[in-house]
């Protein structure tokens, strides 16, 4: 049998039967055609559009560039064998152990492995002063550059083609299954960021220096071995190459799957035939094509919006957390990604298997989606209400026992201190107050060896017990550590933001769905590469700057280092902090409702006439046409 060259570019599978050709484990060929429920139009049919009976050899129509004298070798049926399934392996080698893992469910497992490796990598920020203004250092942000830029590229097929790769392997009701929750694990990479840089951070960034240096933890001038993470993910990501090596083009009983799929792209003018997308020459067709189909770019421009904030709380919920409810860093970042991943994760695979059991359709998805955006808009206005008051803070919000002015952190009773702005250690007061330091607190006296450790004598904080001569009897007047709140609305925030993610969530995976449903089938990875191309230019990127520069803006005590450069916000505005973030979430949640919205009202299924095979969209289109013509002329007739 004569062979065909397979497929090479993924963002184009061509389904012309030039490239039709057999593999060594391809199934049995099936044969496509139109089913009309009018007898004489069956009967009208030519011979090479009717169902051969019996054993009959299965027919194909002719090449239209065959010559008359083609070979009487060539296979005459409409085969689906252009999938090039094959077994696991490398070239000649296939071991039998890895067949168990040629299947839909094998490469799922590698898929969330991978997944998982990707958002592990951790960071932290570096300290700066103004005598190395100009540090010898500073060219290492264009390595740091050029990593993102390999880490995006490296990244993102894993969520184009591989995406696409499930969608074609398993039939299409469990199609959101598979994709929720490869989409899920990877939130989980996060979650392994989060407990392994905690523990990388408690070592030096020097490791060889050990516990000899003499800069400790809680020292602001502290460096965690962050970069300790970025290897293991390094070392973990190439290990996964070799099994993904093994996986064939396309997995056995892809092409009997694909015969029992239905189109379900948005009805388009497009001039796609047999030859288009075997040339690199035809991207920007290809490209124009997409941008035309309106209900695929809403459905980007409805993602992008929910990115934005999705990625602009997940960056910045632990400081939001810790300022409105007074908490320690760590223990409000770990409150943080205790609510985000898990409600992600569930959302995601939720969302998958709702989709999968009840089989929505394009349309129905998409109304799913709309609804679950839907619910978390009405539930982010509840958030409103989950706020905290600022607690006293001395010279910011409360005077120095009726000295001092606002927004000065000096006064009477710490001026011949000579403090340090540029020094954050917060300290609460016996009075309730809390001090920028201990040095703005006017304390003279520490005792080190208690947890937390404690500061006496201190002249701007009201005594409100005595001090005897023996130190550890003495009264404390201030605590390491931020006061403790007042607040009570801490576990409403966290159970209504939880069931909000769940819900944002939830429609991550019938989007993407919809996505591959609503184009050419031949056009899928490209139409996700575009998605995710608009989605990092969108949101991603944009998101933490929105979010930084709204969270910033409810700044009222900036860090002044010793150079006089303004740094980062030590004391924020809780209230209008509140506001200002809801006001973003109610914002882009209605840009989303409105696109998805807008994408349902422009979406048209393809006419039951054409409810054919994806991969063989246009020969089938081709025998619609022919089909028209006759029935067309057997009227005339």
């Amino acid at each position: 049998m004569k062979s065909a060259k397979g497929i090479e570019n993924l963002a184009f599978v061509p389904s012309s039967p030039d490239n039709l050709r057999r593999s060594s484990a391809s199934p049995p060929q099936i044969e496509v055609s139109v089913f009309s429920s009018d007898p004489q139009r069956e009967n009208s049919q030519p011979q090479e559009l009717q169902k051969p009976q019996g054993p009959q050899k299965s027919l194909e129509p002719p090449l239209p560039s065959a010559p008359p004298n083609a070979s009487e070798e060539q296979p005459r049926s409409m085969s689906l064998s252009e999938f090039e399934e094959g077994p696991c392996g490398w070239r000649n080698l296939h071991p039998q152990c890895l067949q168990r893992c040629n299947t839909p469910q094998g490469f799922l497992l590698h898929y969330c492995l991978l997944a998982v490796t990707q958002d592990t990598c951790i960071t932290t920020r570096n300290s700066t002063s103004c005598t190395s203004s100009t540090s010898s250092l500073s060219n290492y942000l264009y390595v740091f550059i050029l990593g993102q830029l390999l880490l995006g590229a490296g990244g993102t097929p894993l969520y184009t083609l591989g995406t696409a790769f499930l969608d074609d392997s398993v039939p299409t009701h469990k199609s959101s299954l598979y994709i929720g929750t490869g989409y899920a694990m990877s939130i989980l990479g996060p979650a392994i960021g989060y407990v392994l840089g905690g523990q990388l951070l408690t070592m030096y960034i020097d490791v060889a220096m050990g516990e000899s240096t003499e800069v400790t933890e809680d020292d602001p001038r502290w460096l965690g071995a962050w970069w300790i993470g970025f290897i293991l993910s390094w070392i973990f990501a190439w290990s996964l190459i070799i099994p993904f090596s093994c996986f064939p083009k396309h997995l056995p009983g892809t092409a009997e799957i694909q015969a029992g799929k239905t189109s379900q792209a948005h009805q388009i003018s497009s001039n796609i035939d047999e030859k288009f997308g075997k040339s690199i020459k035809d991207f920007p067709a290809a490209l124009k094509n997409l941008m035309k189909n309106g209900v695929f770019v809403c459905l980007v421009l409805s993602t992008s919006s929910e990115a934005l904030i999705t990625t602009g709380f997940a960056t910045f919920l632990p400081k939001f957390i810790e300022n409105q409810f007074g908490l320690t860093p760590s223990f409000a970042a770990t409150l943080g990604g205790a609510v985000l991943i898990p409600g992600a994760a569930l959302g995601q695979i939720l969302g998958g298997v709702l989709v999968s059991k009840f089989k929505m359709t394009c349309k129905n998805t998409m109304k799913f989606a709309l609804f679950t955006s839907g619910v978390a808009l009405m539930l982010s206005f509840v958030l409103i209400y989950a706020k905290c008051e600022n607690e006293p803070f001395a010279g910011v919000s409360e005077s120095y026992n009726g000295t001092g002015e606002l927004g000065n952190l000096v006064a009477s009773c710490n001026t011949n201190c000579n403090c340090l702005q540029s020094y954050y250690y917060p300290v609460c007061g016996e009075d309730g107050v809390q001090y920028f330091s201990p040095c703005f607190a006017g304390c003279s006296d520490s005792v080190s060896h208690r947890k937390p450790k404690v500061y006496y004598n201190c002249s701007c904080i009201e005594r409100k017990t005595e001090i005897t001569s023996t130190a550890e009897t003495f009264g404390s007047e201030a605590k390491a550590g931020k006061c403790e709140t007042h607040c009570a609305n801490l576990p409403i925030f966290l159970c209504i933001f939880f069931i909000i993610i769940i819900f944002t969530f939830m429609a991550g995976t019938p989007i993407t769905v919809s996505i591959l449903r609503c184009v050419n089938h031949r056009q899928r990875s490209l139409a996700l590469g575009i998605q995710f191309t608009l989605l990092r230019l969108l949101g991603t990127i944009p998101g933490p700057i929105i979010f930084g520069i709204t969270i910033d803006s409810t700044c009222i005590l900036w860090d002044i280092n010793d150079c006089g450069i303004k740094g980062a916000c030590w004391i924020y505005n809780n209230i209008k902090m509140a506001h200002m973030l809801v006001t973003i979430s109610v914002t882009c949640k209605v840009i989303t409702i409105f696109f998805n919205g807008f994408a349902i009202f422009l979406y048209k299924p393809p006419l039951s006439a054409t409810d054919v095979s994806f991969h063989n969209q246009n020969a089938v289109v081709t025998n619609v046409l022919a089909e028209q013509d006759l029935n067309r002329v057997g009227k005339e007739g």
